[in-house]
């Protein structure tokens, strides 16, 4: 089949006509990048007239974004189609579609299993939204259970000025650099779901952050299943392209996710110490398991020893550097003695964050010619054992944080306190704090409590009325407190 011009995708759905009145609503499961994608989905709905709904029951377009890297995130996805099944009774207009890797990977089947889906659309296949409602609202009969999975570049060539980004007054922002996934580890579902690798070309994502900076942004994370596999058609890696940022006078603050320990070259590394202070010193670095033997089985690309010196490193050049990780218990063939490296591992680098999850076979990946042969109460025992063994190394690294002063960007009020504000340190520590402050602003915070997931404290007085606003003025202090 010949691969459509994305462009010539884009262009058709520009000439759509406005459906003016209707409203959209998406819901998104999954990482960074899906979130991301659902900013882009949203940015074509409302490039041809469509207006933001305030809830699933008040719009006649419902988008669910879905992922399928576990087993349960995919279930989820349908236990909440039957849930709309009463919508699409009351309102008979209302047109749901189906997007993301669970689209990618079901495709057609969808169907059978939740027959209310209108149509089923792949993550790479963005531009053909427009364009496929249109048809169904026109009644044209092929729209009807439209499958569109094609590994196109959409998603990647999304024109960023289109973007509807969620929360800009956050002063934070995605950047998309890289999509798809080269490597073949054994247990992963993402090189069916979202394809090869494709990277935008430097020069439009340093004129996209300009844009951001340019309204009001001040944080810039780059996106990608491998992101420091970044390399554009001119050779330009990540390690360009985070020093080039770093030189952006509105950019206050860079990170990017998720990182192959594979490609964490000494090229990236140095362009890392020579990005600070803008680039931010955490690094999410899926390690996924602490014994060698299993990550040989994983087809990870390294060993423990391998991942252990790309972590001390990093720490000789960035010494402040913290990290995070994932973790999968349970793989085909683990032994009591492999999980024990792994809780070892926790002691040997520290993390400061951890996501764990048992593992379960997904579809097409080779672990499924291994067998499933760890029992699910090892899985599940081996799972509690590791997240309270972190829970205790977080609690202690956190409590180390008391009386010092750190440098925060307020997101917005907390959650579990609506008369607190919560920012984020740029080592990627949540603080919860009373004060006088906005979304968006940097302040100084003084840290008086801590938990194992966050950190409690009081703005600070400052010389300009507890705020701080510019790149780079809370440098000096907060690397005196965290001396």
């Amino acid at each position: 089949m010949t691969k459509p011009d994305p462009r010539s995708d884009r262009s058709e759905a520009c000439d759509s006509p406005d459906i003016t009145g209707d409203r959209y609503h998406v819901e998104t499961w999954g990482c960074q990048m899906n979130v991301h994608d659902s900013e882009k989905l949203a940015g074509a709905l409302e490039s041809v007239g469509y207006r933001k709904a305030a809830g699933r029951h008040d719009a006649d377009v419902i988008l669910l974004n879905t992922c399928s890297i576990r087993e349960k995130a995919a279930e989820k996805v349908f236990s909440e189609i039957g849930r709309l099944l009463p919508l699409k009774r009351k309102n008979p207009r209302l047109i749901v579609g189906l997007c993301g890797c669970v689209a990618q990977q079901e495709g057609e089947a969808i169907f059978a299993r939740a027959p209310l889906i209108d149509f089923v659309m792949g993550p790479r296949a963005t531009a053909s939204l427009p364009r496929t409602l249109e048809r169904l609202r026109a009644g044209d009969p092929s729209a009807h259970r439209t499958v569109d999975t094609e590994y196109r570049e959409d998603s990647i060539r999304f024109p960023f000025d289109s973007i509807r980004r969620e929360s800009p007054e956050t002063g934070k922002a995605y950047v998309t650099i890289i999509e798809g996934c080269n490597h073949r580890c054994t247990y992963c579902i993402v090189p069916t779901t979202r394809g090869r690798e494709v990277c935008r070309p430097l020069a439009d994502v340093l004129a996209e952050v300009r844009s951001l900076g340019q309204k009001g942004i001040c944080e810039v994370e780059f996106l990608g299943q491998t992101v420091n596999a970044y390399r554009d058609d001119e050779g330009n890696t990540l390690a360009e392209l985070l020093r080039a940022t770093a030189k952006i006078d509105d950019i206050a603050r860079i990170r990017f996710t998720t990182s192959h320990p594979a490609q964490m070259t000494d090229k990236l590394m140095d362009a890392m110490q020579a990005s600070r202070p803008s680039l931010c010193p955490y690094l999410h670095l899926p390690v996924q398991s602490g014994s060698s033997a299993v990550l040989e089985r994983m087809r990870r690309g390294y060993d423990r020893e391998t991942y252990l010196a790309k972590i001390g490193n990093l720490r000789q050049r960035i010494p402040e550097m913290l990290f995070g990780t994932d973790v999968i218990v349970g793989f085909p063939g683990e032994t009591e003695e492999e999980f024990e490296q792994t809780l070892q591992l926790l002691d040997e680098v520290p993390f400061d964050t951890v996501y764990s999850f048992t593992y379960s076979e997904r579809p097409g990946t080779r672990a499924l010619d291994f067998g499933d042969d760890v029992p699910l109460a090892v899985k599940m025992e081996r799972l509690r054992r590791l997240q309270a063994r972190q829970r205790e190394i977080q609690r202690g690294r956190n409590l180390m944080w008391i009386g010092r002063q750190v440098e925060l960007l307020v997101e917005g009020c907390s959650k579990r306190d609506a008369t607190r504000w919560t920012g984020r340190t740029p080592d990627h520590r949540i603080v919860h704090f009373a004060g006088d402050s906005a979304p968006g602003e940097f302040v100084l915070v003084e840290i008086t409590a801590a938990t194992p997931y966050s950190l409690v404290g009081r703005q600070c007085a400052t010389e300009k009325n507890s705020r701080v606003t510019k790149k780079g003025s809370l440098d000096e202090a907060h690397r005196a407190s965290s001396a």
